[in-house]
């Protein structure tokens, strides 16, 4: 396993370019399998999650051509459905929380797709009904192998339908509209999910060809075609690492400039942090932090303690609450933090609490922040990063803190960003990779 070794202390100073966003990537690259064509895709970060979906494609004979850095040509013409049920599909497939995508695509043009359960962070449980209920409302057949751990759907005469999702799941949305672009007659999804990144894919499927309206709320109709054309699709920047950048700016007290960042599909990422009391400056595209000496969190208008929650699209996004919690303990006053998706996404907190910091874990899902202001600085000790989201805010936290951290099992913080630690030396951090 592979550590990172900090110095903390140091001030950053310079521009950031995010990175491709990592959710919208997992869902357009398994969106080429839709289509015999060829399909370009622009902006896909260079991180390892993303990498394993395309190394699984091109085992299922996807033809795969690296036009640059970021580009991809894809070509799905001639795809190997042997290759689903064998050995070396399953311990691939199920490495990947993000394959499970591959699924609607595979179902809506061959008839038939399977799956290891697959994997991803540990942060509690992830569960996969939405899917399989979707695809089942369709008219597909689901069966479950317990003892394999491996999913099967088969449906070769797929039919629209209506579906009131129970939960407005990403990736189950994704997979259902997926599925439905080549059904039969109309599909209504109703509590779809429709997060900038839904809303990419659905666009990208309507260049295909699809017939889709409705996007960007949470009723998407999708009206059945009988075939998929190739396309152009260029991903937007990752809005989860545009917000850490915006956190390890005001942890650090470090004047940088995030670059390009599609500000009008960052939601409430900006709101939030400017009730936390840190500056941002919106330069045409850009945000510009400032170097801030101190930020205070405000409460609600009868003076009661500030809670930031997560929910789905429009509301806070859940990835980034890891980010607001690290923040928290530097700023002045106290926060609530609502983790409501994943009962075990708050339990790197045992960390910060090592390195200094005061955060009550009230229960699995809630944690009270009780900021520092700056009175105490953060220190240096050694600990190992469970998942992606909360090895970054690992990483913050080391980057403001007094002496020398050590991070193990970076690999997690490599699944989500792009050469992090060679990004962040070039504007002045410290930061080694054994």
């Amino acid at each position: 396993m592979g550590i990172f070794e900090i110095n903390g202390g140091n001030k950053l100073k310079g521009e950031l370019v995010p990175q491709g966003a990592k959710n919208e990537a997992l869902q357009v690259i398994c969106a080429v399998l839709l289509t015999p064509e060829k399909v370009t895709i622009n902006n896909i970060p260079n991180i390892r999650d993303v990498n394993k979906l395309i190394d699984l494609l091109r085992d299922m004979g996807v033809k795969v051509n690296q036009l640059g850095e970021g580009s991809y040509e894809f070509q799905a013409d001639d795809i190997d459905l042997e290759y689903l049920i064998s050995d070396a599909f399953k311990q691939k497939g199920g490495g990947l929380r993000g394959s499970i995508m591959i699924m609607g695509p595979l179902l809506s043009r061959f008839g038939k797709a399977y799956m290891p359960r697959p994997g991803g962070d540990k942060i509690g449980r992830r569960r996969l009904d939405t899917h399989f209920l979707g695809f089942q409302n369709l008219g597909a057949k689901f069966n479950y192998d317990e003892a394999n751990h491996f999913y099967e759907v088969e449906g070769n005469d797929l039919k629209g339908a209506y579906m009131l999702l129970d939960e407005a799941s990403v990736t189950g949305t994704a997979n259902i509209v997926m599925a439905a672009t080549l059904a039969k007659g109309t599909t209504t999804i109703y509590n779809a999910a429709c997060e900038p990144y839904l809303q990419q894919l659905c666009k990208m499927l309507n260049s295909m060809g699809a017939d889709i309206s409705g996007v960007g709320s949470n009723l998407l109709t999708i009206n059945g075609v009988d075939g998929l054309e190739g396309c152009t699709h260029n991903i937007l920047p990752d809005m989860i690492e545009i917000g850490s950048f915006i956190g390890l700016a005001a942890m650090t007290q470090s004047e940088i400039t995030i670059k390009n960042v599609s500000y009008d599909d960052l939601g409430l990422i900006p709101n939030i942090f400017s009730r936390m009391g840190i500056q941002t400056e919106r330069r045409g595209d850009d945000i510009y932090i400032p170097e801030q000496e101190s930020y205070e969190i405000d409460t609600f208008i009868d003076g009661s303690i500030l809670t930031v929650a997560d929910a789905p699209w429009p509301g806070f996004t859940p990835d980034l609450l890891s980010i607001v919690l690290v923040v928290a303990t530097q700023a002045k006053g106290s926060m609530l933090i609502h983790q409501k998706m994943f009962e075990s996404r708050l339990f790197f907190v045992d960390k910060l609490i090592d390195m200094g910091a005061q955060i009550i874990l009230c229960d699995p899902h809630r944690a009270t922040v009780i900021g520092l202001g700056r009175r105490s600085p953060l220190r240096g000790i050694e600990m190992t990063s469970p998942d992606i989201r909360a090895g970054v805010s690992l990483l913050i936290a080391a980057l403001s803190a007094e002496g020398k951290s050590v991070i193990h099992n970076i690999e997690q913080i490599d699944r989500g960003y792009q050469n992090i630690d060679k990004r962040l030396n070039a504007l002045g951090a410290d930061i080694k990779r054994i």
